[in-house]
């Protein structure tokens, strides 16, 4: 079997898996899936078994960080036998296990998140206005993520806020958002909204390039670029006057492929090597196949040489809609 290091054919190494344990989420993000939701067939969606394989056999290749994420990863029955059997990896060739979560549960499982090994989580927070927030996510649980922020910082988890920036939505809330984290010690990410396919509204009436809204904030306050680096694509900035990090994700403003170092692989065992792109690959065909260590190698090998340069979807362009972004439109994962 190859454990050579995953090398695509433009010589990035592949070090992170966001890897989704689920297509069920317990709120309706209208960004992000339809009201009325079509979830998988059981049989479909890969085992926790098959997910720990997946997952070690990347770790055998030379990724050493794993991101869970769904969906909602802490929906999926289960979730902290998973946690805990990858997190045992931590120190034997896996730096480590983060998870990304809309926070409505963080509560119930942050200090077993915690305990188990997790040092971080991202939570998905669009709002801090009550109305706003059911508007978006279609339920009223904005109390129930801000009690579950608390949670994971009382845990000792390090929390970052993922903050989507909505044109008409959630713009002109963007700096208070900015200081609320900060003042609970959080840092925060802005990110661009992408074009992921249709759902229940047009994704792109609600595109807000972020170079605009960095311009706007340092009229407020002094951003000074930062040095920090987390091996994804945010740039950061330190604000002096609130006492935090603010990160900025740009994919289609300003490109960030040239240090491409992740796949992403679906709940039903498709790896996309791009999240802009139409390439993938059959993991869970691998993985129930009679050598799955073998075929999954063989897969992984094909995602390299298939992983594109960079991503080449545009605003409002239908014929540059990615894979991902139609399977992330059906199935929310």
């Amino acid at each position: 079997m190859n454990e050579a290091p995953l090398l695509d054919s433009f010589n990035r190494r592949i070090s992170y898996l966001r890897l989704s344990v689920t297509d069920r989420c317990d709120l309706r993000c209208t960004y992000c899936m339809p009201q009325k939701m079509t979830f998988l067939p059981k049989a479909e969606v890969l085992s926790l078994e098959e997910l720990h394989t997946l997952a070690m056999g990347f770790v055998e290749r030379g990724v050493d960080r794993i991101r869970l994420t769904g969906g909602e990863p802490l929906v999926r029955r289960g979730i902290m036998s998973l946690v805990g059997s990858m997190c045992g990896q931590i120190g034997k060739g896996l730096r480590e296990v983060t998870l990304t979560t809309n926070g409505t549960r963080l509560s119930e499982f942050a200090a077993d998140l915690a305990n188990a090994g997790v040092r971080r989580v991202n939570v998905s927070l669009d709002t801090l206005d009550g109305a706003i927030f059911e508007r978006l996510t279609r339920r009223c649980r904005l109390h129930d993520v801000v009690a579950g922020i608390d949670a994971a910082l009382s845990a000792g988890l390090s929390v970052k806020i993922n903050t989507v920036a909505l044109k008409g939505i959630n713009e002109h809330e963007i700096p208070a958002l900015i200081e609320w984290a900060h003042s609970r010690g959080c840092d925060i990410t802005l990110i661009e909204t992408m074009p992921l396919g249709v759902v229940d509204e047009d994704r792109t009436d609600h595109y807000l390039p972020l170079p605009g809204v960095v311009r706007q904030l340092e009229d407020r306050w002094a951003l000074a670029p930062s040095q920090y680096k987390t091996g994804g694509p945010a740039r950061y900035y330190d604000i002096n006057a609130t006492g935090g990090r603010l990160g900025v994700i740009t994919p289609l403003t300003e490109n960030f492929c040239a240090g491409c170092n992740r796949v992403r692989v679906t709940a039903t065992g498709q790896l996309f090597p791009c999240l802009g792109g139409r390439e993938q690959v059959d993991l869970r065909a691998a993985l129930r196949s009679q050598n799955p260590a073998e075929e999954l190698s063989r897969a992984l090998d094909t995602a390299m040489h298939i992983k594109p340069e960079r991503h080449n979807f545009r605003i409002g362009d239908a014929e540059t809609e990615p894979a991902l972004a139609r399977h992330m439109s059906m199935t929310g994962g």
